[in-house]
């Protein structure tokens, strides 16, 4: 690659910033950021986040893969992130191309160009960004002189909508994998880029964990459904396999959490406290595609919130996993790391909290040094029925108790969330969730005698996602979502007695059919996410910027040549015979296992916790030659230092 390509675009760009909002973000030079020489390096990474500065700069995912890359003697990594409408009108103007923040280099002259997707709606930021970056939108018009275009994060976990714009895609933890890449990659520049970039993809796919879409031809039946996936070279697997980090003390990172400039969505430094979850709810991709779950030891993460704190500077510490207070020490942790940081007052956060894991004890360790805002519980379902369907064994009395608990402890406000439009639900089971809402109502007031508290009913649309029991059901239509709700705004709204104390948020159903779209399309659904960005669509997770007609007809353009729709994709149920999309991509869950399980949701059947209890035969353990990993482990969380009691320095404010 030329030399000269890797020059600092910083002199054009800022000479735009004055004129966009929020200028901050596009600066770079964050506490705990790098920025390494380019010409010591021989493998370059360039990161992104698909979405704006203040979502992508706290996700932990690619503040991870950064710091390990960058840990690496050769190998440098720096990031990128969406720019807003205004700055690449203005880019486009003035010929300045995608940049990252570290640097302000061009991402053309990386060698890979890797892209996190947490959710579907980042798709038309990625083609944004390669347009602006100057690199073809097709992977077959690539030449030697591209970055090779990876896509990682859980909604890579069926790439195949977005498959004519990427080069490769890994499933699952990338710790190891982005070192496993690095390696190829440097091998193959060290013997002169032999085979150009075909061969690059050739070695990766060879290994059983890369995907390259290119190297599948996909066979469509008469009636729209696809036939098979086939590899169209010898040497390429049937199946390509996810990563699965066993030991995560062995991976403590992020070691020093950057810091941002400009306001983010969580100003606090994070650490993942286990990665996996058994609980087994059926709508749960995250928790079905991280198995086994893997615990960190309480010594692991006690020393990873020490260094971090010092590194950061941050005055609260968020307990990340799918549902924190699994963990087998989750007591020892809060009160361990609530005891240390007394005198700091450093707060404690679990991003979200099962009912039935839910203890006073811990809830007041959280909050000890913090303040005591509100408790967010997700039922998900409003009635027992439906919590059954979908395996989120929570019992109406449970949260009852949990929560006379929490008001007659102090706490004045409690958000419960909830889904619309899961499978087999009626109105009736929607319209439950009111009667939820006013039993916590009633009974806030009584423990705490008082009329000042409230709760908040926040309801999202169900999209069915891949790797999950419910991969198969058919989707509720954005029209029949919006009846449903409007019934219960109307519902709870009605209750003079209860109402005025019940906070209704939803989101209506129309992303919800999007991102059903997206979730579950395969290949031809390429056409249509071109076609959406090429008419404008950026930023479709931001309710501003989303444009529903525009997806619509988008898609009634591109997909009738072959004869599908929109709700061919997201309301029509599949069946046992159907190939699905993702099937050639293996996370470890074993089809017929999935299917009993959408059996059983169907007949309402609820399954145990195979943390605690009896395999179940869900087929990672034996498949990725993994085992569940918990605790307890027997330590407490030392202080790491015997503080003297000095009085706290002056200037500190609360």
């Amino acid at each position: 690659m030329p030399a000269e390509a890797a020059e600092s675009v910083f002199p054009q760009l800022e000479a735009l910033l004055p004129h966009v909002q929020k200028p901050i973000q596009y600066v770079g030079g964050e506490l705990n950021s790098t920025v390494k020489d380019w010409d010591s390096c021989d493998v370059r990474w360039a990161l992104m986040y698909p979405d704006a500065y203040e979502v992508g700069l706290p996700n932990q995912g690619v503040m991870i893969l950064y710091e390990v890359l960058n840990e690496q003697d050769g190998v440098l990594a720096e990031r990128t992130y969406s720019v807003w409408p205004d700055l690449e009108t203005l880019m486009r103007e003035h010929q300045v191309p995608q940049f990252t923040v570290d640097s302000h280099r061009p991402v053309k002259a990386f060698d890979v160009f890797g892209l996190s997707f947490s959710t579907e709606l980042g798709y038309t930021n990625m083609l944004t960004a390669l347009d602006l970056s100057g690199i073809p939108l097709e992977a077959k018009d690539r030449t030697l002189d591209d970055p090779i275009v990876m896509a990682g994060g859980h909604a890579a976990f069926n790439p195949e909508p977005i498959a004519d714009f990427i080069d490769c895609a890994v499933i699952g933890d990338g710790e190891q994998a982005v070192l496993e890449v690095t390696r190829i990659i440097r091998a193959w520049k060290e013997e002169g880029r032999p085979g150009g970039r075909e061969e690059l993809l050739f070695r990766l796919a060879r290994t059983g964990g890369v995907y390259v879409p290119g190297f599948y031809d996909v066979e469509y039946l008469p009636d729209g459904r696809i036939a098979r996936v086939v590899p169209n070279r010898s040497g390429v697997p049937w199946r390509v396999s996810k990563h699965t980090v066993m030991d995560l003390d062995e991976w403590p990172y992020p070691k020093q959490p950057l810091v941002p400039l400009a306001e983010t969505v969580h100003e606090r430094m994070s650490v993942e406290i286990f990665r996996g979850c058994t609980r087994g709810c059926r709508f749960c991709q995250a928790g079905m595609i991280t198995r086994p779950v893997r615990e960190r030891s309480i010594t692991g993460i006690g020393e990873m919130v020490d260094k971090g704190l010092k590194a950061t500077g941050f005055e609260e510490v968020g307990l990340l996993s799918l549902s924190s207070a699994d963990h087998s020490e989750i007591g020892d942790i809060a009160r361990g790391l609530a005891d240390r940081y007394e005198e700091d007052k450093i707060g404690l956060s679990l991003p979200s909290t099962r009912v039935d894991a839910f203890n006073i004890d811990l809830a007041n360790e959280l909050t000890r040094n913090g303040r005591r805002s509100g408790l967010t519980f997700a039922p998900e379902g409003g009635s027992e029925r439906i919590r059954k369907v979908i395996n989120k064994m929570v019992s109406e009395d449970d949260l009852i108790r949990t929560v006379a608990t929490a008001y007659g402890n102090g706490w004045r406000q409690v958000k419960l969330y909830f889904m619309c439009g899961l499978p087999t639900e009626t109105d009736d089971d929607v319209l439950q969730i009111a009667d939820m809402a006013t039993r916590v109502i009633a009974k806030g007031r009584e423990v705490s005698g008082s009329n000042d508290i409230r709760c908040t009913v926040s309801i999202g649309g169900f999209v069915p996602k891949p790797h999950t029991p419910f991969q198969w059901a058919p989707q509720l239509s954005a029209e029949q979502t919006d009846e449903r709700l409007a019934k219960l705004r109307d519902k709870i709204r009605g209750d003079k007695k209860y109402g005025r104390s019940i906070g209704f948020r939803y989101h209506d159903g129309k992303p919800g059919i999007v991102e059903g779209l997206l979730s579950r399309g395969d290949r031809r659904i390429g056409a249509v996410i071109r076609a959406v960005y090429e008419d404008g669509g950026r930023f479709d997770g931001w309710r501003e910027h989303f444009s529903y007609d525009r997806w619509m007809a988008c898609a009634d353009k591109a997909l009738a040549e072959f004869g599908v729709d929109v709700d061919w994709y997201t309301t029509r149920e599949r069946t046992y015979e159907e190939v699905l999309p993702w099937d050639h991509l293996d996370s470890g869950l074993d089809k017929d296992w999935l299917w009993e399980d959408w059996q059983d949701a169907l007949d309402e059947t609820e399954v145990e916790d195979c943390r605690w209890t009896p395999c179940f035969d869900c087929g990672v353990c034996p498949q990725m030659d993994t085992a569940i990993q918990i605790g307890p482990t027997g330590k407490k969380l030392l202080p790491l230092t015997v503080k003297n009691a000095a009085p706290a320095p002056s200037g500190h404010s609360h």
